[in-house]
């Protein structure tokens, strides 16, 4: 996400690196970098140069700390200046209502109906009952897709497979949510190849006749440019709430980011970066800005963590770690909440410095199966007790785990210099929750 345009901003920054001061010559040299950089990620040409005038100016009026070097101090101007193009600050997202009502709109093949599915499953973690309604009433198997989407996160979904009216079926999904208890109805409305009368004007009638607490529009933002022209289209007629952005795993120029809220003036809401079903976050204009320049994340790092660790796991782990009983069966459980935090890549991504770093490496998601299969193949007793394991118990781990003895005696050899470490650490405690060990425990 965003790695061509974050190397050509870094190298900007190199202009000024070992400079004494700031001075129109290597801030106007500078500028033009980072303008130029903007407009090959796609970014709107009046929206690069406005924010490239600003930063400028900025810069020019800075004194210069004796702490601070002139790279540090344009870097955060930079970032501060990002943040303010992409909106500030995180914007609310309304769910109140009886019940709140959210109309779903963008193009085909945006992942419109993807999010729809993790808006609703998001939702639900918050402790709100949620029905998702199926108002794609042209393409084939749209109601099957929201149906199997609905499953995975264990939301209803109301469907009329006969209805060719959507509004009509609109109304009668909020009348089944009324009668159910539902605090939530999500729309899913159908999608075109481009903008459409037809299409418009079905949208239209849906926002009159539901009168929605939020209605937003998703857009692909691997189209770039045309993300943003598409999306003044939708809000010159629907003046929508807020704009979703997916598709951010892929490879994304980041104009869309970058352009969308100066040029439709209406805030980014969430983002989707995956097919996994809590691929979803709410957007932060500040975080976004500072993974650009390569600062990393980490306050979204450690929300996705609270996210997928359990809080009595985290416990218990702690208690065997302070006890010196950490077994492999407790190690398992640690991989398997750290994978339900998202994709690897972007997870090293979020630590400052770590973007450059893993930007032409492959990850793949699947890097820990090799390990949960070693483990998967000792028996409980060589889990608790890996001391236990001898040459032939090696043999039979590899085999039965598709790898081999090295990776075996790799994967023990590892587990035992931690052990050692958390021994270590437990002397210097005095048996007292070791910080770190588990980081997001409590």
């Amino acid at each position: 996400m965003f790695d061509n345009l974050s190397s050509k901003l870094d190298r900007a920054f190199k202009t000024l690196k070992g400079q004494g001061s700031i001075t129109e010559v290597n801030v106007a040299s500078t500028v033009k970098e980072i303008r130029r950089a903007l407009i090959d990620a796609d970014v709107n040409y009046k929206v690069a140069k406005e924010v490239t005038d600003t930063i400028r100016k900025e810069a020019l009026g800075q004194e210069i700390l004796i702490s601070v070097s002139p790279g540090q101090l344009f870097t955060k101007i930079v970032s501060d200046e990002l943040t303010k193009l992409m909106g500030g600050k995180a914007s609310e997202f309304n769910t109140n209502g009886s019940p709140a009502i959210i109309l779903i709109s963008g193009l085909q093949g945006s992942g419109k109906t993807t999010f729809t599915g993790k808006l609703a499953g998001l939702i639900k973690k918050q402790g709100k009952d949620v029905l998702l309604t199926a108002c794609d009433i042209y393409r084939p198997a749209a109601i099957d897709q929201l149906k199997v989407l609905g499953e995975q996160v264990g939301v209803d979904v109301y469907a009329e497979p006969e209805n060719k009216n959507a509004v009509e079926i609109a109304n009668h999904a909020i009348a089944h949510a009324k009668a159910n208890g539902k605090k939530v109805v999500i729309v899913d409305t159908a999608g075109r190849l481009a903008v459409d009368e037809q299409m418009m004007d079905e949208i239209e009638a849906l926002k009159r006749a539901l009168n929605p607490t939020e209605t937003l529009f998703v857009v692909d933002s691997m189209t770039g440019q045309d993300a943003v022209n598409t999306a003044k289209a939708f809000n010159d007629r629907l003046d929508f709430d807020g704009v979703v952005l997916t598709k951010l795993d892929g490879d994304t120029r980041g104009g869309a980011a970058l352009s969308i809220r100066s040029v439709v003036d209406k805030p980014i809401k969430f983002i989707s970066y995956g097919e996994k079903m809590d691929a979803l976050d709410t957007f932060h204009p500040d975080r976004m800005s500072q993974r650009i320049l390569g600062m990393g994340d980490v306050i979204s790092l450690v929300e996705r963590a609270q996210d997928a660790f359990d809080e009595d796991e985290a416990r218990r782990i702690n208690k065997k770690i302070r006890k010196n009983q950490f077994n492999f069966d407790d190690f398992l459980s640690q991989l398997q909440q750290i994978k339900r935090m998202g994709n690897i890549k972007d997870l090293i991504g979020m630590l400052p410095g770590m973007g450059k770093v893993v930007k032409d490496m492959d990850i793949d998601d699947d890097a820990f199966k090799p390990i949960e299969a070693i483990i998967q193949s000792m028996t409980k007793k060589e889990r608790e007790n890996p001391e236990i394991i001898n040459g032939s118990r090696r043999k039979r781990i590899a085999r039965g785990s598709g790898t081999t003895i090295q990776d075996v005696n790799k994967l023990l050899k590892q587990f035992s210099e931690m052990k050692k470490m958390m021994k270590t650490m437990n002397k210097f405690t005095g048996g007292r929750k070791i910080p770190g060990m588990n980081m997001f425990g409590k």
